[in-house]
């Protein structure tokens, strides 16, 4: 696909607490095009409890549970590109945007748009996810963390005891002679793959959605199945996007498959584990641990079953946590947005 530089002329984007309308404007500009008029607005007034309320509307109710900014359905109706970071993106949003070629967000999940409505009006949904150098960079960290015993030296310490015993110390083990098997090769699964590449450790991988191109640049041996990773794996990393189909997919017959002496590490979304098997296994050591960034209810409850446990690394929902993947994150849009208005790679394209 190759748009004509007279196409693009009238750009709409929507910034808020985190992503200001600024940053998108800036961000805007470097757009391949001439002559562009840029048209910002806020969602929301800008506070951040406010949004953090919103956003849980967003992520519960969908597109339609919070309303876009007052003046943005006007504007909309002569819009060539709307770029957005948490703004709901409904159908009726779309329904009289006549002009408008493209819709770009910048965050790590896009359950504020609705993706399938873009579709039947023939709208392409860019995508980047807007942390996921510091998730991968982050899992990796977890990886560290509870195979070798980092953050659970820290709090024994802190409370008087100092000791190398632990429940996997007859098994610990350097990352470079261990398997690491991902599942779900997105942008987050793929540059995991490539930093733990770097430190000469083994890999598999599999995802049902990769196209056969992304899947040869990738230092990854693909397997068939998840179960395969399972029963191989010595660390199973999970990045799958959660959706009604794969809710609860990772349940006790997959972690059943694990070697006595493997991990579980999960820092993509918390409903793709079944919590209660998954305590389960930990309670009566069937897997050497786990380590969560992710919670079903957050925060996590006093008398939650996971505080009770001696082989698991938790954190509080912080992977993409940093000061420049979030505020950045219109920058690395609108390049995916260039690639694909000059190429027509659809890699990240999410409604093709």
């Amino acid at each position: 696909m190759e748009y004509q530089d007279s196409v693009i002329r009238r750009i709409v984007v929507v910034g808020d607490a985190y992503v200001s309308p600024a940053v998108l404007q800036e961000a805007a500009k470097t757009l391949p095009f001439s002559d562009m008029e840029i048209i910002p607005f806020l969602w929301g007034t800008g506070d951040k409890e406010e949004f953090a309320e919103m956003q849980t509307k967003l992520e519960h109710g969908g597109p339609d549970a919070v309303p876009y900014p007052e003046g943005l359905q006007d504007a909309m109706m002569t819009a060539d590109l709307l770029l957005v970071h948490f703004c709901p993106v409904p159908e009726k949003l779309v329904l009289n945007a006549r002009c408008l070629k493209l819709v770009g967000v910048c965050r790590g999940g896009y359950e504020n748009i609705d993706a399938s409505a873009l579709r039947r009006h023939g709208v392409p949904l860019v995508h980047i996810i807007r942390n996921a150098e510091a998730v991968a960079e982050f899992t990796l960290g977890m990886m560290l963390a509870e195979t070798r015993n980092i953050a659970r030296s820290h709090h024994k310490i802190c409370n008087g005891q100092w000791t190398s015993d632990f429940y996997n110390s007859g098994f610990t083990s350097t990352l470079k002679h261990m398997t690491v098997g991902i599942i779900g090769l997105g942008n987050i699964g793929a540059l995991l793959a490539r930093k733990l590449h770097a430190l000469g450790v083994k890999l598999l991988g599999y995802d049902a959605f990769l196209p056969e191109d992304a899947i040869r640049q990738l230092p990854v041996a693909f397997v068939d199945s998840m179960e395969d990773v399972f029963r191989q794996a010595d660390i199973v990393s999970l990045h799958l996007r959660l959706t009604s189909e794969n809710r609860g997919i990772i349940g006790y017959e997959l972690m059943s498959l694990m070697k006595p002496t493997a991990y579980l590490v999960n820092a993509s979304r918390a409903g793709l584990i079944d919590e209660s098997a998954l305590i389960h296994v930990l309670a009566n050591h069937k897997i050497a641990g786990a380590a969560l960034d992710v919670f079903q209810h957050e925060p996590l409850s006093a008398g939650h079953p996971y505080l009770s446990l001696d082989n698991i690394t938790l954190t509080p929902h912080i992977a993409g946590d940093t000061v420049d993947s979030i505020a950045n994150s219109p920058f690395p849009l609108v390049q995916a947005i260039t690639e694909y208005l000059e190429t027509g790679n659809l890699r990240n394209v999410r409604n093709s």
